[in-house]
């Protein structure tokens, strides 16, 4: 019998979210909450998959007035095991469902997973705004980039294997009351390294989600990734207002960027070639009503500190949020 998932009906408006360690300190959460946000989450290590770490996580975040509200763990999130049907890919899939358990047996209802079995791809840095360090996607380093597992892959092959894992996790995400978060590649493009890219287009989700009929399989909407992907993904205003309002998006990462592909730099939120302001706006229209996490940014002079790239994105989302709310 399906679970209703408490984040379903989830309290109207959007949350803003900032990511903590899997071993938070009391800075860490104190950090946060001088920030004026409520919600985190976190990427645990293989060895706090259990639900003994999971809920003592949980306590200390609620703890400190927060709500910890999707936990994933990179191992088994980007398993190249389960993407391209290696030896090991029942034991991964059993664990990803033992996790999926163990996060909704401890009040954790949301995690994530991306069908990149090399994780994410990026070419040498590029400076910014003021010579700020940023990410940078080249493609035309990348394109030279030979096979990583031996050989290349075929799309069918990707697909397969993603409809495997699925109808397998599917139903023990629905038992427990789990909401699955897929995010696209990034780079958005075919493949890379002989690796054909799961979700690089708007084209892409709508078969993923027909695949995994489910209200339990939905998206991390990345900003950053729509505006790379440029025409494949197609109106970035449009598709947030689209998945939204059909409940598919379950976080949104905010992010901007120099240029669509084949070749972008990450820039602050407020200075790449998306207007920022009209996201947002999309997102308030479409009722959004999950997390909003910062995703990337570029690194400020050491003399800011770690957290002044946080500090500052943050504060432009609340302000950006603020005044989306209030009608002109």
């Amino acid at each position: 019998m399906t679970r209703p998932s408490p984040t379903l009906d989830l309290e109207p408006g959007i949350k803003l979210s900032v990511l903590i360690p899997p071993t938070p300190t009391d800075d860490d959460l104190q950090f946060v909450r001088q920030l004026g946000v409520h919600h985190v989450y976190t990427w645990v290590e293989d060895d706090q998959r259990d639900y003994e770490y999971l809920a003592t996580l949980r306590q200390q975040v609620e703890a400190a007035g927060l709500t910890l509200f999707n936990a994933g763990n990179i191992s088994l999130g980007k398993s190249a095991n389960i993407h391209l049907a290696l030896p090991d890919r029942d034991r991964d899939i059993d664990q990803f469902a033992r996790l999926i358990r163990n996060l909704g047996r401890a009040g954790i209802f949301t995690t994530t997973f991306t069908w990149e079995p090399d994780q994410v791809w990026s070419t040498q840095n590029e400076p910014t705004r003021g010579g700020a360090a940023a990410r940078a996607v080249d493609m035309a380093v990348l394109d030279k980039r030979p096979p990583t597992h031996g050989r290349t892959f075929s799309t069918d092959e990707i697909w397969d294997n993603f409809t495997y894992f699925i109808r397998r996790i599917i139903p023990v995400a629905e038992e427990v009351g789990v909401r699955l978060a897929l995010h696209p590649n990034d780079p958005p493009v075919p493949a890379v390294a002989g690796v054909p890219c799961l979700i690089h287009s708007f084209a892409d989700y709508e078969r993923a989600f027909e695949i995994g009929d489910s209200d339990y399989l939905g998206m991390e909407f990345c900003t950053g990734c729509w505006l790379e992907g440029g025409d494949q993904f197609g109106n970035m205003l449009e598709a947030i207002r689209y998945f939204a309002r059909r409940g598919k998006i379950f976080i949104a990462h905010f992010r901007n960027v120099s240029a669509p592909l084949p070749h972008f730099v990450e820039t602050f939120v407020d200075g790449g070639y998306m207007d920022m302001p009209l996201a947002m706006k999309a997102f308030i229209e479409a009722d959004y009503r999950g997390t909003m996490i910062l995703d990337h940014t570029p690194r400020f002079t050491p003399a800011a500190g770690p957290a002044a790239g946080t500090a500052y994105a943050i504060g432009y989302m609340k302000a950006l949020l603020e005044r989306a709310k209030t009608p002109v």
